[in-house]
């Protein structure tokens, strides 16, 4: 039997054996390694997750990809990224995805302010972001469902709102009372007129946490309690819209298939529901506005 010492001589022996043959196919032929990335990368994230040694060697040759399908290393990818989406405190802001196709409508907001948004999908994206924050004090990642853009990277630039502190005041019961209360928080944000009026929001912290519990064994998916905010948004002009009705139920109504609108983006609007969105819809297309 190998001494302890002799078992992590031997482990890291081999995890630098196995980093210099990546570096190797990495320098050969870039072109056909991006071709084999997507099947690699569990792999590597988890020996730089679990190997101090091999997350340093796999600097080098690690790959990250865009939802446009561009493949980068660290270093091109940070200047690639740098002037548009450094916030107020000098950290660069890395929005990720780990679904294009459910974030569809986040992407394409990002994309209309000029961000670019990775697409990091493996069961350890959670572990793996947080090695390379640790790696990289001056970056910060962000699932582009975690908060407004707006506050996802703060840039310091104040926001005007529509609504003065009365019809906000006004509106945010009838929001307010159409939700879970134990699920969804609700707010007001100063947002652009261009973002929706509605979004849902959830705590990059928070869902990192309860990722990271489910895989290690802590929790199990879909067991544990999410929570959302609930993101008014006081520069849409429906919200001026809603005011200006003087019937209680035509308020709900609008605010109701604008919360429900949100909620299908972020697949959260099932079953019943859902069948009671469409039905809603269909209603409100054959009447006049």
């Amino acid at each position: 039997l190998q001494s302890d010492g002799n078992v992590k001589k031997i482990s890291s022996h081999i995890t630098k054996k196995v980093a210099d043959k990546l570096q190797e196919l990495f320098k050969q032929n870039r072109e056909d390694f991006e071709k084999k990335w997507d099947d690699l990368k569990i792999f590597i994230e988890y020996g730089a997750v679990t190997d101090e040694k091999f997350a340093e060697r796999a600097a080098s040759f690690s790959l990250y990809k865009n939802v446009n399908g561009t493949y980068f290393t660290w270093e091109e990818y940070k200047k690639h990224i740098e002037a548009v989406q450094t916030n107020k405190d000098k950290h660069l802001v890395i929005l990720y995805t780990h679904n294009s196709d459910e974030h569809h409508s986040y992407i394409q907001s990002a994309k209309e302010r000029g961000y670019d948004v990775l697409v990091m999908d493996t069961p350890l994206t959670s572990h793996y972001l947080m090695k390379l924050e640790q790696m990289h004090s001056d970056v910060r990642f962000a699932r582009i469902d975690a908060d407004s853009l707006d506050k996802l990277i703060d840039k310091g630039e104040e926001k005007l709102s529509k609504l003065n502190e009365e019809q906000k005041q006004t509106l945010f019961p009838l929001f307010e009372e159409l939700v879970e209360k134990n699920r969804f928080t609700v707010q007001w944000e100063d947002l652009s007129e261009s973002d929706q009026p509605v979004l849902i929001t959830q705590s990059e912290f928070m869902r990192r946490m309860t990722e990271m519990n489910a895989l290690g064994g802590r929790g199990i998916p879909g067991e544990t309690p999410e929570f959302y905010s609930l993101v008014l948004n006081s520069n849409h002009p429906l919200m001026t819209r809603i005011l200006v009705h003087t019937e209680k139920e035509k308020q709900q109504q609008m605010a109701r298939q604008a919360i429900d609108l949100a909620l299908l983006s972020r697949n959260l609007l099932k079953g019943e529901k859902l069948t009671e969105f469409i039905r809603r819809s269909t209603e409100m297309i054959g009447t006049d506005q």
